[in-house]
């Protein structure tokens, strides 16, 4: 079985975020696998995905305070700079973290590990809302 189809995130601020539970509470198909893929892909250039800590939420900030330390703004080599100071190292961070996952689905469920959570990980400061394509094969 191969099936896909386009789910909007709601808008969220600046940070890290845990987007497990609202990504399969918009994919009910993933009920219908015995085992298979879910391939996750995020339809914007200034936003990324990754897999992290689902637990403690001091994980997520510290994530952001990371990555505004690696990847500062306003740095006088950015020719890209017409959209704003977050901008130019919203487009490094998502390049740095990706735009895809790839996860397994066993009996009906994602198979994450017991610590494990799907991250929006939004780079702009009024990112607005985000549009994944989720792809979902297997038995």
């Amino acid at each position: 079985m191969w099936f896909q189809k386009e789910v909007t995130l709601a808008a969220r601020k600046r940070g890290f975020h845990l987007v497990t539970d609202e990504i399969v509470r918009q994919l009910p198909e993933l009920r219908k696998l015995k085992l298979g893929l879910l391939n996750v892909f995020i339809k914007h250039s200034s936003a990324s995905l990754t897999i992290n800590e689902n637990a403690d939420p001091t994980v997520r900030v510290d994530f952001e305070s990371f990555f505004n330390h690696a990847v500062p703004e306003d740095e006088p080599y950015y020719q890209h700079t017409d959209e704003g100071s977050d901008d130019m190292p919203a487009h490094l961070k998502s390049s740095i973290l990706g735009s895809s996952l790839t996860i397994p689905v066993t009996q009906g469920d994602l198979n994450l590990g017991i610590w494990q959570g799907i991250y929006l990980c939004e780079h702009r400061n009024h990112g607005g809302t985000r549009t994944l394509v989720l792809t979902l094969q297997g038995e």
